[in-house]
This record gives structure tokens, sequence and C-alpha cells, in this order.
């Protein structure tokens, strides 16, 4: 499938792929809220529409940020797996945390304040080492 760019350049054709409203939400619920099946989206906090949801799982998938399986125990349910393209985009969700966390908390003072957020704080580069190495751990298909 050829795919349309905007311009050459690679901060606009990075944003038209992550982007959006919902892709980089996906990528951050399947690396640290150990999302993977359509089901557990839908049922996540966030309320993505299923026809959104769908649109940008297909999409992540043409640009192989992740990859589409079977779960082993349900050959019926998919199940969605962040490949080493997918799990580059790490760094730039923990980015987001940091901004948002000092930028937004005058907004919204809701705004998550828990355990990961210290950790981030304290050391972002092992946060990331973390969650990329459980993701990989508890994650990793035979086909990669």
């Amino acid at each position: 499938m050829e795919h349309k760019f905007r311009c050459n350049c690679p901060i606009t054709s990075a944003i038209d792929i992550i982007g959006d409203k919902w892709s980089l939400v996906i990528i951050k619920q399947m690396l640290t809220e150990e999302k993977k099946t359509f089901k557990d989206f839908i049922e996540s906090e966030e309320a993505i529409a299923t026809n959104i949801l769908s649109s940008r799982l297909k999409m992540l998938e043409e640009f192989k940020i992740l990859i589409k399986g079977k779960l082993p125990e349900n050959k019926k349910t998919n199940i969605y797996t962040l490949t080493e393209k997918g799990l580059a985009l790490a760094p730039l969700i923990v980015e987001l945390s940091i901004w948002s966390d000092n930028h937004l908390r005058e907004f919204h003072s809701d705004l998550y304040a828990g355990e990961q957020l210290d950790m981030i704080r304290s050391n972002k580069e092992k946060f990331i080492e973390v969650i990329v190495e459980n993701y990989k751990k508890n994650n990793w298909l035979e086909h990669r």
C-alpha cells in the first residue's frame, strides 16, 4: 500500500502516523497497561470508538509499529504486539509524560501523580529500559 505524506519533513511525516488523537494512546496502553486485544482497548478508560480503534490498529500494523496475531488459547481472538519500531516510541511516551507533568498539572488537577511518574522523574532512562524489557518478556511472539 502506498502512503501519502504531507511533505518530506521528518517531524511532519512522523506526526502523519502517530500524531492523531489515538495512536500514541494505543501504544501507551500496550506498553504500560498490558492491553493486547480489541476488547482490552475498548474497555479502557480512554473510551475509543470501535471504528476509530479498528482504523488505528490497521494503520499501525501497516506501518509495522505493531503486528496482529492470534491468542494461543483462542484462535478467534486477535492479539496485538508492538514491534521494535513500536517499542522505539517508548522514550517519546515518557517525554510526553514529563512534559504533561511539568506543564498541564495547573490545568488538570487530577493528573496522575503515582509511582510510575516518580520512577520517570528519578531516572527516565532506567524507566524506559524497564518497561521495554518487561514488555518484551511478557509479550514477545515467536515470529519476531
